[in-house]
C-alpha cells in the first residue's frame, strides 16, 4: 500500500533530532492530478485537537511566513505550484472538515488543495491538513481523506476528555490567596460546572447541559456522521479503514498545573478511546509537540505536556503505534501556540508535514 515509503521516514520530526521540512520538501513530487486506485478501501486519517488543527496560515501577502511569499520569492513547497505557477489540486486525497458551534458545521468538502473548491479562488488560510495530505498522498497509493473533526480553545483535561478518565486530585496554589490547597478534577462525564473544585466542596451544576467531555463526543460524532455517508464525502468509494489519528493540542492544557501534570496519562486513555468508539484497534496515532517549545528550554506546564507527549514513545503497549513530531524547530518564523505562531502557513505546512511523514512510518511499518 505505501510507496516511496524511504523518502518519508525520516522527513520530518520523528525524534528530538528533527530537520525543519525545508530540508526535504524538494524531494515531494508535483501531484499528477489522477484519481487513486478506487479499487482499494479510502484510508481515512481523522485530526482532532483545538484551534490550531484549524486553518491558520495565511495565504497572500507578502510578510514572512505567508503562503504566496514562500513558494513564489522563496522557492519552498515546489509541489504547491505546477510549472505555470497556479496551485495544483490532489485528485487522491480528500480533504473533509467538521466543526461543532451550535451545531455540526461542514467546513470543508473538496480534494486536497490551496484552492477553495467553492469559488474557485485561493483560500485565506490554510492549515496543517495540506501538508498531511500531500505527503500520505503521496506515500499511500490507495485513495485517502483527512477528516477534521475539531474547534478551537478547547482541553484534553476538561473539554475533550475521553472516557475511561476518573476523577483525581492535585495540589495547586491558589491565584488570589497564594495558598496551596487540593483540588478535585472531575471524571468523564461528570456534570460540574468548572474543570476542577476545591477539595471539601460540593462542584456548582453545569450551565448549558455542558459536561466534562462533551467537545470529545462532539467530535466523534461529528466523525462518525461523515463516515456514515461516506460517497457524499469520497464519490465512487470502495468502502474505508480508519488507518490513524493525527492530534495537535496542548495550548490550553498549559494555563491549567493540574491538567499539564495528567497529559500523558490522558493521550494514553484518548488513544484507546478512540480506536474504541471507532473500532478500529490497530489505528496509529500521531501527535506534534508546542512549537514554541524547545526540549532544552521547557519549564513549567509546558515542560509537563512536552514530556508526557513523548512518555507515549516508553509506552510499551503503544510505542510501536505511536509517533511524536518535534514542533520546536519547524516552527518559522518564531510564533507561540496561543497567537496560532502568528498566522505563518510555513509553520502549518512544516509540522503538517512532519505529522504525516511520521504517521506515513507507522502505516509502513505496519504493512
Amino acid at each position: 500500500m505505501l510507496k516511496r515509503t524511504k523518502l518519508f521516514a525520516t522527513l520530518l520530526g520523528l525524534s528530538l533530532m528533527a530537520a525543519p521540512a525545508m530540508h526535504t520538501q524538494a524531494e515531494l513530487p508535483d501531484p499528477d492530478g489522477k484519481p487513486a486506485d478506487m479499487t482499494k478501501p479510502v484510508q481515512v486519517f481523522i485530526v482532532m485537537g483545538q484551534s490550531n488543527t484549524l486553518e491558520m496560515g495565511n495565504v497572500s501577502g507578502d510578510k514572512d511566513g505567508a503562503l504566496e511569499k514562500a513558494v513564489k520569492d522563496e522557492g519552498l513547497y515546489p509541489f504547491l505550484v505546477d510549472d505555470s505557477g497556479n496551485w495544483t489540486t490532489r485528485k487522491d486525497v480528500r480533504n473533509v472538515s467538521v466543526m461543532q458551534k451550535r451545531g455540526p458545521s461542514i467546513y470543508r468538502n473538496e480534494w486536497l488543495s490551496v484552492i477553495d473548491e467553492k469559488n474557485g479562488k485561493p483560500k485565506k488560510k490554510i492549515g496543517i491538513e495540506i501538508g498531511i495530505g500531500n505527503v500520505l498522498g503521496e506515500a499511500i497509493d490507495a485513495p485517502v481523506m483527512i477528516l477534521k473533526s475539531s474547534i478551537g480553545n478547547r482541553s484534553l483535561g476538561w473539554d475533550i476528555l475521553p472516557p475511561g478518565s476518573e476523577r483525581f486530585e492535585f495540589e495547586d496554589v491558589d491565584k488570589k490567596t497564594k495558598e496551596t490547597k487540593t483540588y478535585v478534577y472531575p471524571a468523564y462525564k461528570d456534570e460540574v460546572r468548572h474543570s476542577r473544585w476545591e477539595k471539601g466542596n460540593v462542584p456548582e451544576p453545569p450551565t448549558h447541559g455542558w459536561y466534562a467531555g462533551l467537545q470529545y463526543d462532539a467530535d466523534v460524532k461529528n466523525a462518525k456522521d461523515i463516515l456514515a455517508d461516506f460517497d457524499k464525502y469520497y464519490p465512487g468509494a470502495n468502502g474505508y479503514e480508519i488507518a490513524g489519528f493525527i492530534w495537535w493540542q496542548g495550548d490550553k492544557d498549559r494555563y491549567d498545573a493540574g491538567h499539564a501534570s495528567r497529559y500523558g496519562k490522558n493521550l494514553v486513555t484518548l488513544i484507546n478511546a478512540l480506536r474504541k468508539d471507532f473500532d478500529a484497534p490497530d489505528a496509529k496515532f500521531v501527535c506534534a509537540t508546542l512549537g514554541q517549545t524547545s526540549k532544552e528550554d521547557a519549564s513549567g506546564n509546558e515542560k509537563k505536556i512536552f514530556e508526557g507527549m513523548f512518555s507515549l514513545l516508553e509506552n510499551s503497549e503503544l510505542k510501536d503505534d505511536v509517533a511524536v513530531v518535534y514542533g520546536y524547530p519547524l516552527t518559522t518564523p518564531a510564533g507561540a501556540s496561543n497567537g496560532h505562531y502568528g498566522g505563518s502557513a510555513k509553520t502549518y505546512l512544516n509540522v503538517g508535514m512532519g505529522l504525516g511523514a511520521a504517521m506515513a512510518d507507522l502505516v509502513k511499518d505496519e504493512k
